[in-house]
Order: structure tokens, then sequence, then C-alpha cells
């Protein structure tokens, strides 16, 4: 029986492949050690991801870690991800450095990221083990990729220089889940492999006794147990990493009635799509996103979400013909509502000098909106709290803001709402139209308060509707998971692997 009380060390929870269940792991492994009592964070030494949080410090971290902050208990801090990567296209990523951007690294020379950030994982690291009894660290893709190797921080290039144990976690839904682990573990160093205290099976449907013949084989052939099987969990409602939650999507368009219709148009380069999360939840909204050969039309509201690359994805709206689709949803009276990117599209232009989001140049907006944007170097990283007027009163909103645009013009005189930052500025944001059709918004997060969802749904509705504050079903939701890790794992054995 394990003694939590005397818990100390790290455990890394690395993937046999991108997806593998690495963050949720993380994530519900916090959770428990929480409920019994241990000082524990989470830690990704490095990651890749547009959906990103912003500390209160003003720094910016990959969702995940934030989520799994949640579920330690703890404030945000760039300790939990000193490096984050955000693709600014196929060949190029915005470089992040506890919470910072610091440069913009080609593909082509990918490895010059561990001479750039290496001596920061680490500092970032070794205060996180002087402040906490434990460390859950996360992984990044897979070990096994072995042309990555000799400049690897994220998996056992971190582990080896830290002299940590790891955990190696496979996806069973994807199929040849023995072979994953077991060919993971064969092309890793005999060093590395003995860094392997055991294996998680994730996503595993059916009656567990039939999987047992490979579990035995496993262990037996590999020498290292098999600390549990956890079940697919296909409506877990939790913060997406990176891609869009599919499962939430089709349960979303699966399971609605008597509803508000959305519609998002899925760019290259979106970002921050966790926004959506709270309507892909409700009951009375069928949000549906977009892809190229889509259409807009039949919505009651559009949404343009946050962009990484805000005038590739106006070219690309364009070229989908999704511009004349919006421009008819408005004249029919339609709702349209522009987050971050999305009202920057909605304006006169965008104008990018120093090339922050691609080539250098100006873009034509949409024209909806009288305001023009000018990208900058500098990056507005805050965390928000305000109040709006829309839908039937005076609304609590709350969220954050990431972007590098400065907007200005006649569109602005009618605000969306003022918010206080984490600094104590307090300052209008965003805009709307004189016709109540528009909203323009910098704001991340708007959905997440009780308040401000039933308020967008009554302004989309003109009916009253009511929302649950995203916060309790995020809360409710990393309960059910680590109810699930906990009765699936082997806790006591997995926590003897802690050193």
């Amino acid at each position: 029986m394990t003694d939590y009380s005397k818990l100390r060390g790290a455990l890394m929870v690395q993937g046999t492949t991108s997806d593998a269940g690495k963050s949720l792991c993380v994530t519900a492994i916090c959770r428990i050690l929480r409920r019994h009592g241990v000082s524990v964070a989470p830690f990704k030494p490095q990651n890749m991801a547009l959906n990103s949080a912003v500390t209160p410090c003003g720094g910016e971290i990959g969702r995940a870690q934030a989520l799994q902050a949640e579920a330690c208990g703890l404030a945000l801090s760039t300790d939990f991800n000193p490096v984050l990567l955000k693709p600014n296209s196929d060949m190029t990523s915005q470089v992040i450095i506890n919470g910072k951007a610091v440069s913009e690294l080609d593909a082509r020379v990918f490895g010059n990221l561990k001479a750039l950030a290496f001596d920061r994982v680490l500092e970032a690291y070794a205060r996180l083990r002087a402040q906490y009894d434990v460390v859950i660290i996360e992984g990044a893709g897979s070990p096994a990729e072995i042309n990555l190797r000799e400049n690897d921080i994220a998996n056992m290039g971190f582990a080896e220089a830290v002299d940590c144990p790891v955990i190696l976690i496979s996806d069973i839904d994807r199929g040849g889940v023995f072979a994953h682990l077991t060919g993971t573990v064969n092309v890793l160093s005999k060093s590395e492999q003995a860094r392997i205290k055991g294996f998680i099976i994730n996503k595993f449907r059916g009656r567990i006794e039939l999987l047992q013949g490979g579990l035995d084989w496993l262990e037996e052939h590999s020498g290292k147990p098999v600390f549990g099987v956890i079940p697919y969990l296909s409506d877990l409602v939790l913060d997406a990493e990176d891609g869009i939650n599919r499962d939430l999507h089709s349960a979303n368009l699966a399971n609605r009635q008597d509803v508000i219709r959305i519609k998002v148009p899925v760019l290259p380069r979106i970002s921050n799509h966790t926004d959506f999360e709270p309507l892909l939840s409700h009951p009375q909204v069928e949000l549906e996103y977009i892809t190229a050969n889509g259409s807009l039309t039949g919505a009651d509201l559009i949404i343009i979400p946050g962009s990484k690359s805000v005038q590739a994805d106006l070219a690309y709206l364009r070229e989908h013909g999704f511009e004349n689709e919006i421009k008819k949803h408005l004249r029919y009276g339609g709702k349209v509502l522009g987050i971050c990117g999305g009202l920057q599209m909605l304006g006169q232009t965008i104008d990018d000098p120093l090339g922050i989001e691609g080539e250098a140049g100006c873009s034509t907006g949409l024209g909806i909106l009288e305001l023009t944007t000018s990208l900058l170097a500098d990056k507005q990283l805050k965390k928000i709290i305000g109040k709006t007027h829309i839908g039937h009163g005076l609304q609590q909103i709350s969220g954050y803001e990431i972007h590098c645009g400065t907007s200005a013009g006649e569109a602005l005189s009618l605000p969306f709402c003022e918010v206080t930052d984490q600094f104590g500025n307090t300052y209008k944001d965003g805009a709307m139209s004189e016709d109540g059709q528009i909203i323009g918004t910098y704001i991340h997060g708007l959905f997440e308060e009780k308040d401000s969802l039933e308020s967008i749904l009554h302004w989309v509705s003109g009916k009253h509707i009511d929302a649950e504050s995203w916060r309790d079903v995020r809360e409710r939701e990393l309960e059910r998971l680590a109810d699930c890790y906990e009765k699936n794992l082997n806790i006591d054995a997995l926590c003897a692997a802690i050193s």
C-alpha cells in the first residue's frame, strides 16, 4: 500500500505515437496524486500546438499543461511547459521559451532547438523538482522517432539527462498495440529500455479477458509489467490539446434537437479552437466545423475563429467561397462573431510589415467592420475579466488574449466589452455593429462563463437558454477521468515507479 506522504520524485509518460493518450494520462495521474495529498506538478519539456493558455505572469504555455495544472490545483506557470512551438506553416514554427516568443525555427534546422532551449528546459524542471514532491512529465510524439534522437529534448533525451523513470502508453484503438509497444522498446538504447518501468494500454473496447493472453505475452516478452488497461472514454469533455475534438463534434451533431445552429470554418492554421468546446457540449447548440468542401449556409451564427496565420487563412476563406457565404448570411439577418484573428479578418486591412506570421505584406479584409489591423513584434498575452452588454443585460465575462495584432478604427467606438487584465489595466475590447448582427473580439475563452455563454446564446436566438459554467464541467470531467484511471490502473505499482 503506497504511503503517499513519503512519495518523492518524478515519472515521465511517453507514447508510442502522437495522440496515444499521454496528455490525459498525465492529467489523470496528477489528479489522483492530488486526491491523496501529494504536492504534484505537471511538466512537458517541449510541446507543439496551436492551442495555448496564458499564465498570470503574461506567458504562454500549451493548453494541455493548463489542464494538467488544473488537475493539480495549481495556478498556471511557464515552468510547466518551457518550450512551445506554434506552427506558422508546414515548414516554420514560432518558438516560445519560458512563455515568450524568441525565434522562428525552420523545419530544416529543427535540431537547433536543443542548443537554443535545452538549458532553459532543465532549469524549469529543476525549479519544479525543488518546489513539489512529485513531477509528472509528458513526452512529445514518440521516442521511436530515431531521426530526431540526436537532438531530442522531449522524450528519452530529456529522461536520460535528468535520470527519470518512464512509462509507455499506447492506443489499442489504432490497432497493433503490441507491435507499437515492443517495437518502440526495441529501437531504444539499452539504457533507455531499462528506463521504461512498464506499460499502459489506452482506449480499450470490449471484454478485458479477451485481451489477457496478449497482456501475458507482453509482460513475458518484455520483462516489464502492464500497469493497466484504460477503457475508451468516447464522451469525455475536456480541452483538446491540439487537434479538433472529433468525438465531441460527432456527438454534438448526432444528439441535438431544437437547436441554435453555429458553423465554424476550419482554417488551415486555426488556433485555440478549445474556445468552442463549451458550445459543443451544450444540449441546445449544434456546432458544425466546416471544411473546404462544406457550406456555411443554414447557420444562425457563423464564428470566424482565431488563426496563427491570419492573412493566409483569410486567403483560404476567399479561395473556398466562404467570404461570399458570410456576406450573404449577413444580408439575410444572420449573426457573425469574429474571435481574435477572426476579428482582424472582419476589418478593412491586415498589415504585416515585419512578416510576423508569414511573408511581409498587406491584405484586404472582408470589409465588414470599419477597422484596420497591424501585426507587431510584441505579442499581447493577457488574462482578463470584464463586463459586456449583449443578450439580456450586463454580463460577466472572463478569458484571455493571445495576439500580435493591434486594431484601430471607427468600429471600435462601439466596443463589445470592457475588461481588466491581470496587471490591473482596464480597457475596451472589440466591436459591435450598430445593427447588432456582428461582434468582433480579441477575447478567447468567451463561452466558459455561464453568464457570457447565456448572453451570447440570447443574442443569437432572442431567447433565454440556460448554460453551465465550463469550469464546473471541466472539474466534473477531471474527476471522472481520475476515477477511470484509479479503477483500471495498479496505482501502487505505478507509484513505486516514481523516483
